[in-house]
């Protein structure tokens, strides 16, 4: 459970500098704040540096965090809503509903999610939501496949028999009744759906398909490698947050699938 509180801490931690990122660091992170190239400490008024635009270092990091929470965590969400229902679907009726199902599946599993995302991307323009849309589609084969593993074992269950005999519709059966039973196994990966968004949309944004009208961590590491050899720090400072963001969620999931596994 320690491993757990460690991640749930540092990502309460992060949730809060999202949300009060505009208290925290007031004004547009864009916005060209001082002299450029200052190192961390070096100024009272950019404790961390800032950019070869005079744009501040820790600004952009804090309303970056606002980016990638919200991109992050929306895209799990939307990844685990459609994964729930193509599996439940899938799982309950079965036969050729099933098979056609799981073929898509298995379509979408063949392509990286990467390149789906980075081929969305490209075909629909970079924006907040078409990231959340791309990465989405990229991330919900797996909750579809252990969803529908979960109804096929419970679909021939009493409650369901009890059910049927009560006359409830099948869709009711399959989405009242047999769903919230089977969520529970793939709501655990809720942890790896996160963390994989959060890589994906540090890809992008690195790559230049971010969103242009929000600070990103990954647009501020691409910034920073031009320059990397001159001010290390503006591409180590985003990559620190990146990779204590990516650790506070694996910790969070180390955590609750052990105590899934203590449970009798």
């Amino acid at each position: 459970m320690s491993s757990f509180r460690i991640g749930a801490a540092l990502l309460l931690l992060l949730v809060l500098m999202a949300l009060f990122a505009p208290v925290i660091a007031p004004g547009d992170p864009l916005a060209i704040s001082g002299q450029a190239m200052l190192r961390p400490f070096e100024s009272e008024a950019h404790l961390l540096g800032t950019d070869r635009l005079g744009r501040d270092v820790f600004a952009g990091l804090v309303h970056g965090t606002r980016t990638t929470l919200l991109v992050a965590f929306f895209s799990a969400a939307a990844a685990l809503i459609i994964g729930s229902i193509v599996g439940t679907i899938s799982g309950f009726l079965g036969g050729i509903t099933d098979i056609v199902l799981m073929r898509i599946t298995e379509a979408f599993q063949t392509v990286p999610g990467f390149l789906l995302a980075l081929a969305t991307i490209s075909v629909t323009g970079p924006s907040a939501p078409t990231l959340v849309l791309a990465i989405s589609l990229g991330n919900w084969t797996q909750a579809a496949r252990v969803t529908r593993a979960e109804v096929l074992s419970l679909r021939e269950r009493d409650f369901v028999a009890a059910a049927r005999t009560l006359g409830m519709r099948p869709f009711e059966i399959a989405f009242r009744e047999i769903l919230p039973n089977a969520f529970g196994p793939t709501a655990s990966l809720a942890a790896i759906s996160v963390a994989t968004a959060i890589l994906i949309e540090a890809a992008l944004s690195f790559l230049g398909f971010g969103d242009p009208n929000r600070v990103t961590w990954g647009s501020m590491i691409a910034e920073g490698r031009t320059v990397l050899r001159a001010a290390p720090y503006l591409s180590i400072v985003p990559g620190i947050a990146l990779v204590v963001t990516v650790l506070s969620v694996h910790l969070i999931g180390r955590g609750l699938s052990r105590t899934e596994r203590l449970q009798p």
